[in-house]
């Protein structure tokens, strides 16, 4: 049992007091616990919701090669303390990222890591913001083939509605609720045509959903998994420059799938429905998202025109400011990666007069010429080549 800073080991705790537990590895923020016996009766507690998305990234690295298993396991302790913090090991380039809500999280993170691993010497990389990729049009009927040629998908790629997207980031579409479900929800609140409200498959973490549009195709349905992983695999990197698509709905217009099992396998299906989602994707318009922060900044009259145009002059736009006795309030837009820096000429600006706070609000399409130019960057940084792929690297011709 837990009081203020101290423990007492007891065999029965009651309710109203707060207990440590030791052993539960598996357990996570917002699960609860109960006894076997009563686990088909017992409702669950309400789960913990987060409003927020981890938008900036860092790299993370032990000076010394030999302190990476403690390194990895701190990691992950640290991503089951605060669920907030995003830890991903990409098998591919050996690199060890730590995704957060913004620089102050991610600094106080790395200093928790080094206490955790005992004291480990960490190397951490320049923050990198996040970014996601998006359409502003409806794309072509997209068809591609699997590598064998023996499975054709047709897929059409359109945005999602923002309505739609509202839904599922308030938690009343989800895929836990089933297709029925759903499709009552799409139906009566999005307005969405009966066809496509009852034929939802899947809902991705990034707010894409692949519907069903095919009508009576030999083996679909042995297909299907096969057809939805490949549609989460696309989902998790776009043709643009590899960051995750978001808001997209992704409509499976027709298959063709060979009778004999063996040539029907994950190996087939995967990489032509991707290819497929990526192909008409790419004639959809191509937006990149960026991510914003709604920021408050109070400061003392004088100085609220340094303030302003430090806004402006970081591509932000101000909402509203008013009034609070001796101070101004301003609320505004500002791109995340526009805030690195933004505490030192905040300071120097108002002589450390101005007090902030900056919470991560909203996905906005990035305008064109920065678009361009963090798409040439990213490709860089990941070793993929300078050009965006066309469409026609990913159709295949009928």
């Amino acid at each position: 049992m837990y009081m203020g800073a101290f423990r007492e080991v007891v065999d029965q705790i009651t309710a109203g007091n707060i207990a440590a537990l030791l052993g539960l590895d598996l357990a996570r923020a917002g699960e609860t616990l109960v006894d076997v016996a009563h686990k088909d009766v017992m409702v669950p507690f309400e789960r913990i919701k987060y409003v927020s998305e981890p938008v900036v990234t860092i790299a993370i690295e032990p000076k010394h090669p030999k302190d990476l298993p403690r390194l990895v396991d701190a990691m992950n302790r640290l991503s089951i303390e605060d669920p907030n913090l995003v830890t991903t090991i990409n098998k591919e380039t050996g690199e060890y990222l730590l995704s957060g809500m913004g620089e102050l999280h991610l600094e106080i993170a790395v200093k928790f890591l080094r206490d955790y691993g005992g004291g480990i010497d960490i190397v951490t990389s320049r923050p990198i913001v996040m970014y996601r990729e998006s359409v502003s049009d409806k794309g072509i009927v997209a068809m591609a083939k699997s590598p064998n040629k023996h499975n054709r998908f047709w897929v059409q790629v359109e945005p999602l509605e923002e309505t739609v997207i509202e839904l599922i980031e308030k938690g009343e579409l989800a895929e836990e609720m089933g297709r029925k479900r759903m499709g009552n929800v799409l139906y009566k609140q999005a307005k969405w045509p009966t066809e496509e409200a009852r034929n939802i498959w899947a809902l991705e973490e990034h707010r894409n959903i692949m519907i069903d549009l095919t009508k009576g195709i030999q083996y679909l349905r042995e297909a299907r998994e096969m057809i939805i992983a490949g549609f989460r695999w696309a989902c998790q990197a776009g043709p643009l420059c590899e960051e995750p698509i978001r808001g997209v709905k992704i409509k499976l217009m027709d298959a063709q799938l060979h009778e004999d099992p063996v040539h029907r396998g994950p190996a087939q299906i995967m990489p032509a429905i991707r290819r497929a989602i990526l192909g008409s994707f790419l004639t959809a318009k191509p937006v990149l998202l960026e991510p914003i922060y709604k920021i408050g900044i109070s400061v003392p009259a004088q100085w609220v025109g340094e303030c302003s145009s430090i806004i402006t002059r970081k591509r932000g736009r101000i909402l509203s400011s008013g009034q609070k006795g001796a101070l101004t309030m301003i609320t505004g837009y500002i791109p995340v990666a526009e805030t690195f820096g933004l505490s030192a000429e905040m300071r120097s600006a108002t002589s450390g007069h101005a007090f902030w706070q900056c919470t991560f609000d909203h996905w906005e399409k990035a305008p064109e010429n920065v678009a361009a130019e963090v798409i040439k960057q990213i490709r860089e940084r990941r070793g993929l080549p300078p050009e965006i792929p066309k469409p026609s690297r990913f159709i295949d011709e009928a």
